[in-house]
């Protein structure tokens, strides 16, 4: 810009200085803004720096709250089929679980207890086979758990604890081929103890219904079996494997657990969430973290573009700075405007890659289906992720902190430039113009 345009602006104060952010400091970072022909090439940087800005913002806000979301959609499932604390028997069978059910049932905080019995069988069908976890339950106890009742995709519940029926996951259907009302053979390697050895015990069910909890890993394992008979598959002996307990919040488990201990009236293991998936949310958390650390560098990459364009502009406009001086600008005036200059394109930068990063996330799903219709693959595999769809679960806080450390970068950047700009000697500035 030509420093004569501002003439007329007032520049100076009664005491010789500047007023902080004068409309005229505005009025030419605005100018410095805008292309002009021969400032071209500093224009495209300051483009790119924006650019930069908005994309490794926006990607950092969408790789953070997928993270988040795999976090949420896989507890939530973890925990809406698994008990928060499960109780285990010690010296003794669990013959008494109805009663050791009903104390612990009582206790603050726990929202309800389930007696099963668990073991590992091979189910098959006409066309396949497969490993698979058999739950003995009450039709009571699979009522609360929400995540499989509410989820029934054929058949029904009805009748469960009356019938021979199994209840079973959509992808394991899937892989049996098989419907509600056909028969699945399950195979235990615990049968009839013989004179040539144990024998497997081999029965087969009617699948009375078939339910889809959407984390591949569960809908291919899992098979409900009625209580009573599970108790005669595995020959238990009208005993319980294990007592699940169900809290009204997870993070209550290490108040709970010495109540909960003290309700047994009797020796028991008893085992929380955090325990049985320590590793795996562990390794979701270092991961969570390596992956902020490395998108944080592109936010700085855009960050060093800025300070790049910047000095390229101190150096280009530097008969305009002089003038300025002449006229009574002060070098913390000359400060504030390139200032003023660098920050405008990190924060707008920061808010367009907020605004892009939130759309992504409330669409991601959409935006994955239609990726993968338009290249013809699948974009996110249940058997790898576990998830049957992507999750985006964007949290203020963190969203927050990515917004402010973007802003706080992109004006720390200009900082070295504004420096130079407000250093520059008037008469050096003029000496050869």
């Amino acid at each position: 810009m030509a420093a004569s345009q501002t003439a007329n602006a007032p520049v100076a104060d009664a005491t010789g200085g500047t007023r902080p952010f004068a409309p005229f400091e505005w009025m030419v970072a605005g100018r410095y803004l805008r292309a002009r022909r021969k400032e071209g090439f500093i224009s495209v940087i300051a483009g790119f720096s924006f650019l930069g800005v908005t994309l490794g913002v926006a990607t950092l806000i969408i790789v953070m709250a997928v993270m988040n979301g795999f976090r949420t959609e896989l507890l939530n499932k973890i925990l809406g089929i698994n008990g928060h604390v499960v109780v285990q028997p010690l010296d003794e069978p669990l013959k008494d679980y109805a009663s050791i059910a009903d104390r612990l049932a009582k206790v603050e905080d726990v929202r309800f207890v389930i007696p099963l019995v668990e073991g590992q069988a091979l189910a098959s069908s006409g066309s396949a086979s497969g490993g698979v976890l058999v739950r003995g339950m009450r039709a009571q106890d699979l009522g609360k758990l929400q995540l499989v009742s509410r989820t029934i995709r054929e058949g029904t519940l009805e009748g469960f604890d009356d019938g021979d029926g199994v209840l079973i996951g959509r992808r394991l259907a899937d892989q049996l081929a098989l419907r509600a009302g056909d028969t699945i053979q399950l195979i235990s390697p615990n049968g009839e103890v013989t004179p040539m050895g144990v024998t497997p015990r081999i029965k087969s069910y009617r699948v009375a219904a078939i339910f889809e909890i959407g984390m591949s890993e569960y809908d291919a394992a899992f098979v409900f079996m009625p209580f009573t008979e599970a108790q005669a598959y595995f020959d238990r002996n009208d005993d319980a494997s294990a007592i699940e307990v169900y809290l009204n919040h997870p993070d209550l488990v290490d108040r709970v657990k010495p109540e909960l201990r003290k309700a047994a009236g009797r020796a028991v293991y008893m085992i929380d969430w955090r325990e049985r998936n320590r590793t795996f949310f562990s390794a979701l958390e270092v991961e969570r973290n390596v992956m902020f650390l490395i998108l944080t560098l592109i936010v700085l990459v855009a960050a060093l573009n800025i300070i790049s364009g910047l000095i390229m502009l101190v150096k280009d406009k530097g008969r305009d700075i002089a003038i300025l001086r002449t006229m009574g600008a002060t070098s913390g005036a000359v400060m504030r405007i390139f200032l003023i200059t660098g920050a405008s394109i990190g924060i707008v930068g920061t808010l367009s890659g907020f605004v892009l990063g939130m759309l992504v996330c409330w669409n991601i799903e959409a935006i994955r289906a239609f990726l993968a219709y338009v290249t013809n693959t699948e974009l996110f595999s249940p058997e790898i992720y576990f998830l049957s769809r992507l999750p985006a679960d964007p949290n203020a806080g963190e969203t927050a902190a990515v917004v402010l450390m973007a802003m706080a970068l992109s004006v720390l950047a200009t900082l070295y430039p504004s420096w130079r700009a407000a250093r520059l000697d008037p008469v050096e500035a003029l000496r050869y113009e």
